[in-house]
């Protein structure tokens, strides 16, 4: 009769499959933090701070008319082309870089710990493989928690630095639109609520030069 595999040899044989799958979470995870690392989305700009500016005297009051006159902004030009904007994913990249660089040493732990099992394989027996495998299970446990809480981190860090971004475009666009008589400012860039304009419409140019100016 065959001899039923004792536990002790399951275990090994599970402990090689675990080290490789484990790890592949771990090039994933890496991978994400390269690809987010200076990336920075314009969520807390975007929505309707399509700035739609209701201007005193732009609405029909007393049975007046409405004018109609309506301008268009991409708001990501003001992210990448004003002093104020280039600063802010200055900062944004920064502080995602150096979460990055704490995740990659985390990383280069669990790949040593990998190496060290797979070199030591074939000396250890079941018991200290399966403490190997724990000790590793419970690193990849802390890996993946702090990964989250980093994420996190970056998350709120963005959202605190653009909604700062986000008001001082308010005031400069309103300014803008004030001086030009504009009624309506609405955002043109992708994800905006733009479906065509003319491009005489776009002043986003115009909008850039007095940002500078506001804040060199």
């Amino acid at each position: 009769m065959r001899e039923p595999v004792s536990e002790p040899a399951c275990s090994s044989l599970r402990s090689e499959p675990y080290f490789s799958r484990s790890l592949s979470v771990v090039r994933r995870n890496g991978n994400r933090w390269k690809q987010a690392a200076g990336r920075i989305e314009w969520t807390a700009m975007s929505a309707v701070v399509a700035v739609m500016l209701a201007l005193s005297g732009g609405c029909a009051g007393g049975g007046g008319k409405i004018d109609g006159k309506v301008a268009v902004i991409n708001l990501q030009r003001l992210l990448s082309e004003t002093s104020a904007g280039k600063k802010v994913k200055e900062n944004l990249a920064g502080f995602s870089k150096n979460r990055q660089a704490l995740m990659e040493l985390e990383e280069k732990e669990l790949r040593r710990m990998e190496e060290d099992f797979v070199k030591q394989s074939s000396v250890l027996s079941p018991t200290a493989k399966r403490e190997r495998e724990e000790q590793f299970r419970r690193r990849m446990q802390e890996y993946q928690q702090k990964a989250s809480e980093l994420n996190r981190e970056v998350q709120e860090k963005q959202k605190d630095v653009l909604e700062g971004f986000r008001d001082k475009s308010e005031t400069v666009v309103a300014k803008v639109a004030k001086r030009l008589g504009l009624q309506v400012v609405v955002d043109r860039s992708r994800g905006g609520p733009t479906i065509y304009h003319e491009e005489g419409l776009d002043i986003s140019g115009q909008v850039i030069e007095e940002f500078n100016r506001e804040y060199p």
